[in-house]
């Protein structure tokens, strides 16, 4: 058995309200809401970066497990917003937690599926009998005027992954990708490009589609099958669209929609999903995670609960706890935080 053995989750305390982004921007406040449902978003605060809150989401992860930082053999972070072009996020994570010198590091970066990316790629090394630290952490960009404003959000997600004292066995993972450019942004530029409605039709619902169709056709499965379904959340309106044409229902869902409360974190969009429902799932239910990168593809895990899950519960600091646990700020502490 091959699995999630811990996590652990971090929002950063501070939010603003579409409201006060509306009035920057001049623009209706109700539609925008009804458009993009979402009522606010996380920002960072000054001193908080990709590295510092993978450091605080990593710290709930290994405080939940009995393995030793030391035993950790490989740490992989997915970001659209590592702090250094040439310096890896990895490494100062790794010392923060304590896991000495003995380990392999790589960030990853793929978009908003940088993240799943790197709990396959410790998927597949747990296999091989080794300890790995995976996730994903964004301090989201988007340039002031821009639609994605409304929705980029900051917020980190990280698992311990591996073979002992299994929480939720990865029973299966596949993957979907294309060259299908929608989102990116070249070397030296501050803030990303995008091509609008074209991220919609041929690149979300395409590729999501697509994977989860896939994974559930080579396990034998069907929607009904799985307790709880979480898609990567752009915004309120794609993951809920996508679900009821897959075949999906709201309660399935609900649980693992964070978007309408803390907005797009973007890597970890789908893995703070996943944290909500490892919080409160239990022994036997089964999740269908699949997460949506730019560029483009989407990951799908099926995942299955285990006993362990029922220990790895307590005094467990809750992705919920983050949620309810905030601060608002107006326009100006907002760019002063976040656009910098």
């Amino acid at each position: 058995m091959v699995g999630i053995i811990s996590w652990g989750s971090y929002i950063p305390r501070y939010r603003i309200k579409v409201e006060e982004i509306a009035k920057a921007q001049g623009a209706d406040a109700v539609v925008i809401k009804e458009s993009l449902m979402i009522s606010e978003k996380s920002f960072p605060d000054i001193d908080e970066d990709t590295a510092t809150m993978a450091v605080e989401a990593g710290r709930i992860t290994l405080s939940s497990s009995a393995i030793s930082p030391e035993d950790i053999s490989a740490i992989y972070i997915g970001s659209e917003s590592h702090p250094y072009a040439v310096k890896p996020t990895g490494t100062i994570v790794a010392q923060a937690l304590g896991m000495g010198n003995g380990y392999t590091c790589a960030d990853l970066q793929f978009a908003c599926k940088g993240g799943t990316a790197a709990i396959q790629v410790a998927y597949y090394m747990a296999k091989a009998g080794l300890n790995v630290v995976a996730g994903a952490a964004d301090t989201a960009q988007s340039a002031p005027g821009d639609i994605l404003e409304y929705t980029a959000a900051a917020g980190a997600a990280m698992f311990l992954v591996g073979k002992e004292k299994v929480c939720a066995e990865i029973k299966d993972t596949v993957s979907f990708s294309s060259d299908t450019p929608d989102f990116w942004r070249k070397p030296q530029k501050k803030y990303p490009s995008h091509a609008g409605s074209f991220t919609g039709e041929p690149s979300y619902f395409r590729h999501v589609m697509s994977a989860a169709k896939m994974l559930m056709k080579k396990n034998g499965t069907v929607p009904k099958d799985y307790d709880y379904a979480v898609f990567h959340q752009p915004n309120g309106k794609f993951p809920s669209r996508v679900a009821k044409k897959l075949g999906f229902t709201e309660k399935q869902i609900s649980d693992g929609m964070l978007v309408t409360r803390i907005g797009n974190t973007y890597s970890a969009a789908s893995l703070l999903g996943l944290c909500a429902v490892l919080d409160i799932a239990k022994p036997g239910q089964r999740i269908l995670l699949t997460s949506y990168g730019s560029g483009a593809g989407s990951d799908s895990f099926d995942i299955l609960i285990t006993e362990n899950i029922i220990a790895a519960q307590k005094s467990r600091k809750t992705t919920q706890s983050f949620i309810e646990d905030k601060v608002y700020g107006d326009y100006l502490k907002y760019l002063k935080r976040a656009v910098r």
